[in-house]
């Protein structure tokens, strides 16, 4: 479809794609390695405007673990607007926000033991991030947070500190003051204990670190790499701050609602977090809602102390309660998440191992896994190709080495195995490797 513009007395004529190339700024990132314009989606398929289906393995960045259009909430969502429901109300008492606290309670929290209240925030992930940072520094008294490498928590200033990536940091354009970067799980090594590591660093009079006011970590590093802590090192972790009177904050915006299995990431660790930070897919719908919990005894705010004019989005209310609702008032849907995660992971291990000299390992967890690739540029060339087969898959890490997989949790076994044949054809071509006989690959047009 092509438009018209006006500049002065000239008349430009722009396609769609022009549209983009004139109005839209470099920010962009997705757009630059799928140049397609996407028209519909349903489930874990997406089609362009042309018409080309593609399965969709990025999933938002994990904020539509229940896929697109998925039709309970969509139901739910059409009927609400229908009855001409509240649709903004800051944070005013409505019946849709009443509905999404009493199901959060009785599905999730109760049955858990988590004694945790709720505060909206602003609707992105980073604005539950910088309030849970506020909430630990006014709780304490203290200034600094830990945080790990690899970690991100979103780049508004106060996340972008305790995020690791410097491409993202130098983007601030100021300091980034009051974080202090630990080594993650891993980072020096397996036989290395990095929370012995943390625990010197603190008890040490000497170590020129203070005691901070919290230390804040994801479960599963998403953008850092599909880097999972272990449920040891997670217990550690807990113990140490518990003693030292420490709060833990879990960053469970992409590993969360499913992501990993369990409702929490943290859930088979045993540990209870002072403060938990959701986002992502709590909606469930691609709606933005953020959700900051914590400890009923770390209530410290005054009221309209942090605030936001989008915390009180009731049609992402209305979502969020339909999937708690429909998904996680039993334990099958868990059942189903982690029968396709061991199958993800035979997949990709069995990818693995055809190409051992240039895949190094399969990494995360649940379904928020992918590969390691020896070469960060091969990685690139795989996710491309991928994107002509039609399949939407993008990387992470610090050099952008892993391929991840992140489709829906509600994907179908049929729709994963496909998704799967794609990456290894992909991987196959770019490496100049013969795919395996018997698979069908539709390879899209566009």
């Amino acid at each position: 479809m092509e438009h018209v513009q006006q500049f002065g007395s000239e008349n430009v004529l722009f396609s769609e794609a022009g549209i983009f190339a004139r109005y839209e700024s470099n920010v962009q990132s997705y757009a630059r390695s799928m140049p397609a314009i996407f028209a519909k989606a349903v489930g874990c398929e997406i089609w362009s405007e042309k018409g080309d289906r593609y399965l969709d393995f990025l999933s938002g960045a994990g904020s539509l673990n229940y896929g697109h259009n998925n039709p309970v909430l969509k139901n739910a969502l059409t009927e609400y607007v229908n009855a001409d429901g509240i649709a903004h109300s800051l944070d005013l008492h409505t019946e849709a926000k009443a509905q999404f606290l009493a199901e959060l309670a009785d599905t999730i929290l109760r049955p858990r033991g988590l004694d945790y209240v709720a505060q909206f925030t602003g609707p992105t992930g980073t604005n539950a991030v910088e309030a849970a940072l506020k909430l630990a520094r006014k709780v304490t008294g203290r200034a600094n947070v830990v945080h790990f490498t690899n970690s991100f928590h979103g780049v508004s200033l106060g996340s972008l500190s305790m995020t690791g990536n410097q491409t993202l940091r130098k983007a601030a354009g100021v300091p980034l003051n009051g974080a202090i970067c630990m080594p993650f799980d891993g980072y020096l090594g397996a036989d290395v204990d990095t929370v012995a590591v943390l625990e010197k660093m603190l008890c040490d009079s000497s170590s020129g670190i203070d005691l901070p006011a919290a230390v804040l970590v994801e479960t599963v590093q998403g953008e850092g790499g599909l880097n999972p802590a272990s449920w040891a090192w997670l217990q550690r972790l807990e113990a140490l701050c518990n003693r030292l009177e420490i709060l833990l904050i879990v960053d469970d915006i992409q590993a969360g609602c499913g992501r990993t299995g369990t409702f929490f990431s943290f859930e088979p660790a045993g540990i209870v977090p002072d403060i938990v930070t959701l986002s992502k897919s709590l909606s469930g719908y691609g709606l933005p809602l953020a959700l900051v919990l914590f400890k009923r005894e770390l209530d410290y705010w005054q009221p309209g102390e942090h605030n936001g004019t989008f915390r009180g989005n009731n049609h992402a209310f209305v979502t969020a309660a339909a999937t708690l609702r429909h998904y996680w008032r039993t334990k099958d849907f868990s059942r189903e998440v982690t029968e396709k995660a061991e199958y993800l992971e035979g997949r990709l291990q069995g990818i693995t191992a055809r190409f051992p000299e240039h895949l190094e390992r399969v990494k995360g967890r649940g379904l928020m896994r992918g590969i390691s690739f020896a070469s960060a540029n091969t990685a690139g060339d795989v996710r491309d190709r991928c994107f002509a087969l039609g399949l939407i898959c993008e990387r992470c890490g610090p050099d952008d080495e892993v391929v991840k997989c992140m489709s829906p949790l509600t994907i179908t076994r049929g729709e994963l195995a496909e998704g799967l044949d794609i990456l290894e054809r992909a991987t196959a071509d770019i490496l100049g490797a013969p795919g395996r006989s018997g698979r069908k690959i539709r390879i899209a047009t566009s």
